[in-house]
Parts: structure tokens; sequence; C-alpha cells
């Protein structure tokens, strides 16, 4: 007999009917490495041979201990058990289950009887009833709040996993003897929110037993019990004032967790097969599972996995008739409570991990039809009824080549099949070439119909071999359909009649609409001197809007500095007199030169009147300056020349032609090369303001006399004499002003230039930036829709002084479609909705900051309100069809966002394919151009919407994945980074990429 001596740690048994796997049970204990331990087995009122089997077992070890009460349940066994245990350290072990040899030197020298207390927890593997081990069961990391997290979900540790002190168990008065399930969950909970530490131990050591009929099993009792736990978990998170706001924090809510042991439960226990409708009516609430399809997936695996006993995806695949009702059921009923098309995502998820474990095998479950054909051996595969998205796998001789994945649209004829395989797997070498006489009659036909070709073929010279490859293949391709089988109610037939209904009802499409030409090319030929050039800028009046306020502001800051008295004045590049005009009011002569002979003689005729006004053509850089000048006036022309050099002698020439004491003022903008930590203009000047000043001071032995400085400019004013203290004046710059200034001003302090970022950076990546409204009021319920006007403002001058480069949906397509580097930094903004604040608010700033953008426009809302938010509020405007088309000529790219605003995996394939094109045609119709853009509303997608989108002639299409898009992204599926107007101004650079760069 086994002695027995004060045990390091004590396992508490329930045992109720278990006489045929209580002796195995307890010899685990006795083959265990370390013998120092304790088991108080107690019969829970059993009325087979229990108390006799653990009678003989502790006859012969005194370190079990047998105890009897009448049937109370597991909880109260194990409570009674506890109250007998002589260890500091405590296991919770069913009779029917059992441990590894060395689970006790493994876990004692983890969990800890201290204050705070430590729990040690390990890994465990179901045991199927024939003694099969199924896959190891990894427990979550439960450090710190993560153990509160969880246990507030869902029951993370298996019963026997877990050693524990006894002191916190009595502390927290041990198990719950009201629950029927769940009782050590609930425990665990109560543990972790009293400050216990778990550490887990990289082991499996425990093995679970499974058997028919198990307490556990039962769905309506784990529901029911999960949802008294889950509240409770609630109760003790607010009490600990704990948030759980936002998907970063990682808590469920309550309701997400009692749907989650519904279907877990329901997927597990499949006979008999559970009523979904009678568990879901023991829930409080229903949630939405729209954005948590992934999550739910892994739960209905792991409860399938369980329930069938399943290796392997194969077992699954084998047992789809078994548990498709249940499954569907449950999809039924998430489809109810959730965003339109949750549940789609949720059986194409489950069917494509399916099929990915086996590309062998065709099934059909729910909507999703998957079939694997061999080349060698087609034949005619029959659309299941409810399918509309199809799968194909194409096998060549046992070599996978290629998949298909799409919409469905009838039977899969030879011909069909062989389509899929050439045009959407691109694998058409695999296909063998029939020797039949019809094949032979197709291949004649199609040559024939190539004679043209191979004509051309034969009379011209050059590279002949290639051409004529590819020519015969392609008549081979097209010969091999024509022959194959197919018949009316064929996947490309009943496609083909949906299409032509669609058009029959599209009215002739208007290619170029009227008034919308393109937009003449300005671009100059060939500049061959600097006459030329300037010449060529004068082609049209005030190049520049000198009468914008911006310039008569600057133009009034300028005379203000002329000292009174001025006789002889020199004025450096009049340009069309505009400035001239007010500075012959404020002198006595006025010589003003320009070195285009267009603006001199534009300059001449608004001077008229003035006598004392002479105007020349002249260039100051090549020829002399008419000297004894009292005052010259040179504004915004001396960063135009090539270097320093040819400024300096610029400078000493100006000099040069004052009188001693005279004046020079000069006028000319902070340019970022110049001065790269401070507001200014992006010019591609070699200076600026700064390295003017300097080189006047250095250069031309001239004092700095007063100046008036403004964000954008400065103005100076020199003496040709010593001066002392010069005088500082700042000021505003004129506003509004005009976008072709505004759009070269880069803001705050140091960042990168395009040109820099151009010449020096490729990426393979874009970050996509979606907006909805740009606005201030609305809502409250669509707060992260909405940015604010002076929030937007601030982030596209981010971009801009970061060197960013908007492209716009036609680009991207070709950028991503080529598959090399993309020069610089690119971005691209999306605004969905095409609501009016766009064009009011939006466009303004994008053109202030030289930025485009595409706008998806519900088509068949223009004009009017989103009433798909008229639940939160009061719907905002949408643009109209001339809002839209104003801005088309400006440049906005405008895509689709389909004509109803509906999520499209709510749509039927029909439904979808018409939608899609109806929207597209309208778009088209109105702008006078090709549109090839859409974004999915809701950014909703499925298996069968990019060739729904590619049928309806859209080449390219946005969701709301949160992720940069990248050359590896579907082009009918690319991803975007959501720009939300609840998040703080310091968000946006670490959301495209530049974490703690100053936006501010």
């Amino acid at each position: 007999m086994v002695i027995a001596a004060t045990p390091d740690i004590s396992f508490l048994i329930p045992a109720y009917n278990a006489a045929d796997t209580l002796a195995e049970c307890l010899a685990s204990l006795q083959q265990q490495s370390r013998s120092n331990w304790q088991a108080v087995v107690v019969d829970d009122g059993s009325i087979d041979r229990t108390w006799e089997v653990l009678e003989a077992v502790a006859k012969t070890d005194s370190r079990i201990h047998p105890a009897r009460q009448p049937n109370a349940g597991a909880a109260a066994a194990r409570n009674h058990a506890a109250r007998l245990a002589a260890a500091p350290l405590l296991c919770m072990l069913d009779a029917d289950d059992w441990l590894d040899p060395t689970f006790i030197e493994s876990m004692l020298p983890v969990a800890e009887d201290t204050s705070p207390p430590v729990l040690a927890y390990c890994a465990y593997r179901r045991v199927a009833p024939g003694g099969r081990l199924m896959r190891v069961e990894q427990p979550p990391a439960l450090a710190g709040d993560a153990a509160k997290r969880e246990f507030s979900s869902f029951c993370a540790l298996a019963i026997h996993t877990v050693v524990f002190p006894k002191s916190l168990f009595e502390r927290l008065g041990g198990m719950d003897e009201t629950l029927q399930t769940g009782e050590e969950w609930e425990l665990w909970l109560r543990m972790a929110f009293a400050g216990a530490e778990f550490r887990r131990v990289e082991q499996c050591l425990a093995f679970y037993r499974m058997k028919a009929g198990s307490l556990s099993g039962d769905p309506l009792k784990l529901v029911r019990d999960a949802v008294r736990v889950t509240t409770k978990a609630e109760a003790l998170r607010m009490q600990e004032e704990l948030s759980a706001d936002g998907p970063e924090t990682g808590w469920m809510t309550p309701a997400l967790s009692q749907l989650r042991m519904l279907a877990w439960a329901a997927c597990a226990r499949l006979d008999p097969a559970p009523d979904v409708a009678t568990l879901a009516a023991l829930l409080p609430e229903i949630p939405d599972l729209a954005g948590q399809e992934g999550f739910l997936v892994e739960v209905i695996l792991h409860g399938l996995r369980t329930g069938l006993l399943a290796d392997g995806d194969d077992d699954l695949i084998d047992a789809l008739a078994k548990w498709q009702p249940t499954f569907l059921s449950l999809i039924h009923l998430i489809e109810r409570h959730s965003f339109p098309g949750t549940g789609r995502k949720i059986i194409e998820t489950i069917g494509w991990h399916l099929t990915a474990g086996n590309l062998l095998r065709s099934f059909t479950l729910g909507n999703l039809q998957v079939v694997s054909v061999e080349l060698g051996r087609l034949a005619r595969i029959p659309k299941s009824k409810q399918a509309d998205t199809l799968v194909m796998h194409a096998f060549s001789a046992d070599e996978h080549v290629g998949s298909f994945v799409g919409p469905f649209w009838g039977d899969l004829s030879i011909r069909a099949q062989i389509r899929l395989i050439m045009q959407e797997m691109q694998a058409e070498e695999h296909l063998q070439t029939p020797r039949t006489l019809a094949y032979a009659g197709s291949w004649t036909r199609e040559a024939l119909r190539g004679y043209r070709a191979f004509g051309g073929l034969i009379i011209r010279s050059g590279r002949r071999r290639g051409r004529l490859e590819r020519l015969l293949a392609h008549v081979a391709r097209e010969a091999l359909l024509a022959s194959a089988p197919s018949d009316k109610q064929d996947n490309d037939a009943r496609l083909s009649a949906i299409l032509r209904d669609i058009r029959r009802g599209l009215s002739p499409s208007v290619r170029h609409a009227a008034g919308i030409k393109p937009e003449k090319d300005k671009r100059a030929s060939a500049v061959h001197s600097e006459e030329d050039y300037w010449q060529d800028i004068f082609e049209r009046p005030d190049p520049w809007n000198y009468l914008s306020v911006y310039e008569q502001v600057k133009y009034a800051q300028t005379l203000s500095l002329i000292p009174p008295g001025i006789d002889k004045t020199l004025e450096l590049a009049c340009a069309e007199g505009i400035f001239t005009e007010k500075l012959a009011q404020k002198v006595g002569h006025l010589t003003a030169i320009d070195i285009s002979q267009r603006a001199i003689a534009r300059a001449i005729e608004r001077c008229r009147g003035h006598d004392n006004v002479e105007l020349r053509v002249l260039d100051f850089v090549k020829q002399d300056l008419p000297p004894e000048q009292d005052l010259i006036i040179c504004s915004e022309v001396l960063y135009y020349l090539k270097d320093e050099e040819m400024l300096a002698e610029a400078c000493r020439k100006m000099a040069a032609a004052l009188k001693p004491g005279g004046r020079l003022i000069t006028a000319h903008a902070h340019i970022r090369q110049d001065e790269p930590g401070r507001t200014g203009f992006d010019w591609g000047h070699p200076f600026g303001v700064a390295t003017i000043k300097q080189v006047l001071i250095e250069e031309a032995r001239l004092a700095l006399e007063e100046t008036i400085d403004t964000e954008l400019y400065a103005i100076h004013r020199f003496r040709k004499a010593a001066v002392t203290d010069p005088v500082l004046r700042v000021e505003p710059h004129g506003t509004p002003m005009d976008v072709d200034v505004a759009k070269h001003i880069i803001r705050g302090p140091a960042g990168v230039s395009r040109q820099a970022a151009w010449t020096t950076e490729v990426t393979n990546s874009v970050p996509i930036l979606m907006y909805h409204r740009i606005a201030e009021d609305g809502p409250a319920a669509l707060r992260r829709f909405r940015t604010p006007t002076q929030m937007f403002r601030k982030q596209m001058q981010f971009l801009r002084r970061h060197g960013y480069y908007a492209v716009t949906a036609p680009t991207l397509t070709n950028l991503f479609r080529s598959g090399r580097p993309i020069q610089g930094r690119p971005v691209m903004l999306t605004f969905d909705d095409a609501y009016l604040d766009f064009r009011t608010n939006a466009y303004p700033i994008l053109a202030e900051n030289d930025l485009s953008a595409d706008v998806f426009v519900v088509t068949d809302k223009v004009g009017g309100r989103s009433d798909w938010d008229s639940a939160h509020g009061e719907p905002a405007a949408l643009m109209s069809w001339p809002d839209i088309q104003a801005l088309h000529q400006k440049g906005v790219s405008f895509g689709s966002h389909l004509a109803s605003h509906t999520p499209v995996s709510a749509i039927d394939n029909d439904a979808l394919l018409t939608e899609a094109m109806l929207s597209r045609h309208a778009l088209q119709s109105r702008l006078g151009a090709t549109v090839e853009a859409i974004a999915l509303p809701y950014g909703a997608t499925d298996f069968r919407v990019p060739g729904i989108l590619a049928l309806a002639g859209y080449g390219i299409g946005f969701t709301t994945r949160p992720a940069t898009a990248s050359f590896s992204d579907n082009l009918f599926a690319l991803p975007r980074l959501e720009v939300r107007g609840d998040r703080p101004l310091e968000a946006f650079p670490e959301l495209i990429g530049l974490p703690g760069e100053f936006i501010g």
C-alpha cells in the first residue's frame, strides 16, 4: 500500500456513474513523476459500481481519499472535495479524464499561493471514444487584463488544465452550485477579477475524453448558463470601470459572447440536431455580426470539429449533409439580425477553408458550389439550385493548373468549362485538342474568318513567325470553344441572355456629351531664348492675375515703403503695367522696363495719360540699366535667375544704377527650397527672398532699411548708404488667393518636396484615403463619417508638405496593371456618396493644395439626399448633375457608388449586374467620358462581385478593408484607409504611415 505524506497538490474529482473510467483516471495520478499528491474523490450519488471501484483503489493507496454525497451536481461535489483537501494547491479533474505523467512536475513550480495568487495552466487534447487523439488545443495568453477580457467572453481553459491556490478558492466561496455547465468558467472569471495572475505552461499535459450524453454537450444548458456568466462578467467590468469601447480594446459585448456560445454549441451537438431558434430565444439580444465574420468562422469550425470528432477538413466535407442544415439555420439567424451579406461572407469563408484543405473535393455549401475538374475527363456539371457563386479548380494529370472564383449563372457545359479554363485561369496549354470532325470544321471556319490576317503575314516581311504562332493559337482556341458541347441552359448562354436584356434597356450611350471638349494642350513648343519664353508667358493678358486681392495687397504694402520726394524711378520687370500705373502716382519720373514686347505693349496702353511714365523693352540681366536712379523697384523676378552668381551680378548692377542715398525696394516670396523650415512656395526656383536679401546686403553693399514680412513673402527697402537699426513690420497677406497661387504653398515645418520624393523614392503601394462628408454639422451617430473643414485643410496641407501627389482611378489602374515600381509618394483621395459639401468645402481645399480626388456617385440619388442615413437624423444634401459635370471639367474623377446605395452582398447576381451597368451608363452619359471605377457601398463585397463588376465594364473597384493598396491586391477589391472625423488630427500622420510627424 502507498502511504501518503503531506501532499503538495490535491485533485478534486467528482464521480457520477464513473465506474468505467475512474480507475484509469486515478492511474494517471499514480503514474505521476512526483508522488506527493492527494486525490479527493466524491461519489455524487452514483447508481452504478463507482463506489466499489473507488473503495478498491483507495484501499491500496492512502493518497486517494474517498467520500460520498447524494447527487447534487459536479459543482457541489467539487466544493465538498475542496473542504476535504489537505494541500495548498488544487486541481479539478473529472473522473473520465486523465493527465500526463509529468503534469505535477511541470505545473507545481509555476503555481503559487502568494499575493497576488498565481495560477498555472496548460494545453490539452480531446480524445475520441475510440481513443484517437485529436489536435492539441492551445489556450490564449492571459497576462494582465487579458484574463478578465477572455473569461468575460468564453471559457478559455479546460477544467483539469489549471492548478490554483486553495486559499483563493475558499476566499471566493468555491464554485457556483446553481450552474449546471460552465461552473469552472465562472470560477476562472471571478479569480481573474480578484487579481489572480495566470501563467501558461507551454506543454500539453491534460486529456479530455469525448463521450455521448455529456451534460456539457447540452446546447440549451450551455447557452442558458453562458448568458448568466457573461452577464456577471459585464457587471464586474463595469464595477472596475474597465473600458470596452472600440475594437482595439479586444473586449466583446455580452451579446456577442452569448451568440458565440450559441454558434459553438449548435455546431458541436448535431445528433440530435439542436433547434437554433429555440437556442436564440435564450439570448437577451442578438448582435450584428458584420465585421466579426472571420471570428465566428473560427468558432463554427471548432464546434464542428469537436462535435464530429474530425481530424481534418475532409471529415467535415464527408459529414456535410449532417451539419449543413443546422449551419444554414444559424446563418439565417445571423442574416436576420446583421448587416446584409454577413451570412454570405461566413458561408464563403468556411467554404474556402474547406476547399483549400483539399482542392480535389467537390461540394455545395449554401449558395457556394465548389467543383473540381480533370481536364482530360471534362463532363457537364449541373448547377445546384441555390448556388450563385462558383469555385472551380482545374487539374491536369493531378497537377493543379488554376482556379476560378466568381458568379455562377447556369450549368457548366464542357464549353463553359473550357472558356473558364482559357479566359479566366489562362491555362489553355493544358487543354487537349480533340481529334474530331467537329473540331476540324470549327478550325477551318475560324481560319477562314482570319484569312486577311494570314494574307498579311504572307505579303509582309519582318518578324512573322511569332505573329503566325499567336494567330494559329487564337484560331485553335476559338475552334476548341466552338466545337465543345453547350446548350441554352449553360452558364455562358444564360449570362449572354441576361446581358442582352440589360443592354436593351439602356438608351444609346452618349460617347461625347455636347459642350464637353478635351482641354487644349497648353504646353509651349520648344523655347529657344529668354525673350521667347516671356513672350509665350504673356500670350494671354494678366497671366498671374495681378488684379487679385493677394497681389493688390502686396502692391499697397510695396507703395507704403516709398519715401516722399522720390523723383527718378526705375521699375524692373513691369509686366503689363498694373503696378506701374499705381507707382506713377507716387514718384516724379518713372522708367518701366520688361523683356516681353507683348507685356510692354499692354503696359503702354494701360499707362496712357501718365506723362511721367516711359516704357521700354529691356533685358536688365544682359543690358545696362539707366543710371542715377533715386529708386529702383524689383518685384517677383530675381528668383528667375539661374544661379546665385547671376543673382549677385544683377544685384551689383542695380546698386550701381542707384544714386548715393538712393533706395532699392524688392518684393519676393519665401521659397521652401530656400527656407525649408517655414511656410513658403514650392516653385522650382533655385532660391527665394532669404537668399536675395542676403546677396543684396553682401554683394552690393546695400544696407537694409525696412522690411514688411508676411507669411508668404517679404518686401525689403535697401539704401545705398549706412543704416542702423532696420525696421521690421509683420503684416498679413491678402486673401482670398487665386488657386493657381495657393496650390504652390507648402505650410508648416520642413517636409519632403514632391520633386525630391519623385527622384529618390519608389513604392509598390498606394494609400487610398476614404472620406465621406467634409462638414461641421450633422447627426451625432454619423460623427465618424464627417471631417471638419479645418481638420481636412490641415490633412491636405500635411500631404502637400510631405511630397504626396494625388492619383485618380484611371492612373492607379494603369500603375497597378503595369507592375512597375511607382515613383515618388502617390496618394489617392476618395469621397463616397457625392455629398454637396464636397463641392462647397472639400474641392476648394483640394485645389489650393494641388490635389485631385475621386468621388463615387449614387446615381439614382443625384440631386437628392442621403436617405440611407435617415435612421440617424436629417439626411445630407447630395450634388446635382450640373455640380458633378462642372467638377468633372475641373479634373475631378467620378466613379459609381451603384444606383441605390445597397450593399452588394444583399443583391442577387442578375440584379447586381443590372444595377452596376445602369449606374455606369448614367455617369458616362452625363459626363461624356469613360467610367471604370466603382466603390462598393459600405465596402461590402464577396466572391461574386469582382466578376460581375468586370462584366459591367468596370476596371477597378474599392472596398473599405483597412489597408494600404498594393500590387498584390485584386483590382476589384482594393482596400482603403478610412479617415475618421471622430479621431484627433494627430491620428492622420500615423494613418498615412508617418507617425509622429507634425500636422497641427
